[in-house]
């Protein structure tokens, strides 16, 4: 999203869901061991459904640990 920067500099990542109201719904905290790298993801309104979907896009790898916090 534009004008959000994460600590590397870099945008934060914003998934936005299908409800109506776009307030943050979750977010996502996400840990590559490999490059030794964190980011963050933010859900705006996400259904549960969403939120599980997009958990498994960035759920891949033997070197990542994720953590989805729901609001």
């Amino acid at each position: 999203m534009e004008d959000t920067h994460s600590g590397d500099g870099f945008d934060i990542d914003v998934w936005i869901g299908s409800l109506f109201s776009q307030t943050v719904t979750a977010v996502i905290c996400s840990v590559d061991f490999q490059k030794r790298d964190t980011e963050i993801k933010i859900l705006l309104g996400c259904t549960s459904g969403e939120s599980r979907a997009i958990l498994d896009i960035h759920n891949t790898g033997s070197q990542s640990a994720i953590l989805l916090v729901r609001n």
